[in-house]
């Protein structure tokens, strides 16, 4: 088991967690976050870079001059790569980079990030995240960061999507709010601080308790 303590929006410690490893895969297992981590890098590639092979420009294709004989380098049409305006070497192609994994590989490098940021220490628990009054400003959660410490990107996991906090949050320029169920790896990867409410991290630690208990079994 790990404790983590639990901050209220001043930075106060109030309660203490125990998380049990087990739940989050047990250890980190790098090569698998490292996958994660392609796949979800390679999914965002376009791949609709495309240039013109010697094939597909204009020009003639006859031969400039004969092969021997002229004192010149050999030449052979005006779409050879190796003059001005021919067509490219190896000429780049619309290709798609995407890569899969399984549900259950995707989920256990979510909850292995999760576990890398609790053995580093790079992970903030709030009790609760709310925007007071009618109108969300951004100097509350700004104020609520400062509070605990967090000066660089940061991750804010909450067990649902608060409009007034989604508002409040999106000004700030080092940080991303995203419901806990919608994180994967690479979000919590790219984020120097990963910050969760209670109820966020309840809601991870319930739901993997099942899968576990199914794979003892």
């Amino acid at each position: 088991m790990i404790e983590l303590p639990i901050y209220n929006r001043t930075g106060q410690e109030v309660a203490k967690l125990s998380v049990d490893e087990a739940l989050l895969g047990g250890q980190v297992r790098p090569a698998l976050l490292k996958q994660a981590l392609v796949m979800y890098q390679a999914n965002k590639r376009q791949g609709t870079v495309a240039t013109k092979g010697r094939g597909e420009v204009e020009g003639s294709t006859k031969k400039l001059y004969a092969q021997k004989h002229t004192g010149n380098a050999r030449r052979g049409n005006l779409r050879t790569n190796v003059m001005k305006g021919g067509g490219m070497a190896f000429a780049k192609k619309p290709r798609d980079f995407r890569q899969s994994m399984p549900l259950k590989q995707r989920r256990l490098a979510r909850d292995n990030a999760i576990l890398s940021k609790i053995q580093s220490q790079s992970i903030k628990i709030l009790d609760e995240l709310k925007v007071q009054g009618e109108k969300p400003k951004t100097r509350e959660i700004a104020g609520v960061l400062k509070a605990l410490d967090i000066d660089r990107t940061v991750l804010i996991a909450t067990e649902g999507l608060d409009k007034a906090v989604l508002l409040a949050t999106r000004n700030i320029a080092n940080a991303r709010i995203k419901p806990a169920r919608e994180i994967n790896a690479y979000d919590i990867l790219s984020a120097r601080t990963l910050l969760m409410t209670r109820a966020a991290i309840d809601g991870v630690l319930e739901a993997a308790r099942p899968r576990v208990a199914a794979a003892g079994n």
